[in-house]
């Protein structure tokens, strides 16, 4: 065998103790070991702001987006919400505003889904009436769909 592979053993009589940790202030160690108090503990006791009905998150807003969610693209068993085909929902006193597209200009549905909008989404409780302004820019692309959406089309 080589000596550069050679294993040397050496033998120690004793081995020097580590030195023993030491604390500098005696009457501030309690105060420091003390558990902090938790910071979640203000943030959990908050009560959430209250939300405007028309408001995102509020209850109107919220069953328009339900009433958006009932409509099917005819072609794709998908609802029109989660396919983003709905850019924008606004509601001020009881007038919604809806902003959406289609998935292509040439779409079969182009004259009647825009009107099946506004007749559903003014059905509900609480909106008078409701418009629906349909844009063609940004187009539409897949990329607009819910993750329900896409997986639903088998396409996650």
């Amino acid at each position: 065998m080589s000596e550069d592979r050679m294993i040397k053993v050496e033998e120690v009589e004793s081995v020097e103790a580590p030195p023993k940790a030491r604390v500098a202030d005696v009457e501030t160690a309690p105060e420091k070991l003390e558990r902090k108090r938790d910071y979640l503990e203000g943030f959990l006791a908050a009560k959430p702001a209250a939300v405007e009905p028309s408001a995102v998150g509020g209850d109107l807003y919220e069953a328009v987006i339900n009433a958006l969610k009932d409509i099917y693209d005819p072609e794709i068993p998908v609802n029109i919400y989660d396919l983003g085909l709905i850019y924008n929902v606004e509601i001020d006193e009881g007038h919604a505003v809806i902003t959406m597209t289609l998935t292509t200009p040439h779409c079969p549905v182009a004259e009647s889904m825009p009107a099946e909008v506004e007749l559903r989404v003014g059905a509900v409780p609480g909106v008078g009436d409701a418009e629906v302004n349909l844009v063609w820019d940004p187009p539409w692309s897949p990329q607009n769909m819910s993750d329900e959406a896409r997986l639903e089309l088998g396409m996650l």
